[in-house]
C-alpha cells in the first residue's frame, strides 16, 4: 500500500527566524564556535526545525574549521600551515556571509566542505 506524499512545507521562515539565522551565520567570523554552540544549546528545542537547520549548519562548519584550524597550527612548525591559516581566515569570511545573505531571504544555506558532526 502506498503512502501518501507529505506535503513539503513552502512557507517562508518568520523574520525572527531569519534575523537569528542570519546573526549566527555572521557570528562565526569573528566569534568562531561560540555564539552556534550557545544559540544551540538555547534553542533546541524551542526553535522552528527551518532555524534549528541553520544553527546547526552554522555549528558544524565552525566545528570543521576549528579542527583545519588546528591541524594548520601543527603543520606550521613545518612552516606549511602559516599559508593554511590565511586561506582557512579566507574561506571563513567568504562562506559565513554567503550564508548570511541566504538565511536573511529565508533560504536554506549548506556550507559546502563543511563536516556534518552533528546532526
Amino acid at each position: 500500500m502506498e503512502q501518501p506524499e507529505q506535503a513539503i512545507s513552502t512557507a517562508r521562515p518568520s523574520s525572527e527566524d531569519t534575523n537569528t539565522a542570519t546573526i549566527v551565520h555572521l557570528s562565526g567570523i569573528l566569534f568562531g564556535i561560540i555564539v552556534p554552540l550557545v544559540l544551540y544549546l538555547v534553542k533546541k528545542d524551542s526553535a522552528s526545525p527551518w532555524l534549528r537547520g541553520q544553527i546547526l549548519e552554522a555549528l558544524n562548519f565552525q566545528l570543521t574549521l576549528l579542527i583545519a584550524y588546528l591541524i594548520s597550527g601543527i603543520l606550521s612548525l613545518l612552516l606549511v600551515g602559516l599559508l593554511f591559516f590565511g586561506l582557512l581566515i579566507l574561506v571563513n569570511l567568504v562562506f559565513c556571509i554567503l550564508a548570511a545573505v541566504q538565511a536573511s531571504s529565508g533560504a536554506d544555506y549548506r556550507y559546502p566542505l563543511a563536516l556534518r558532526l552533528l546532526k
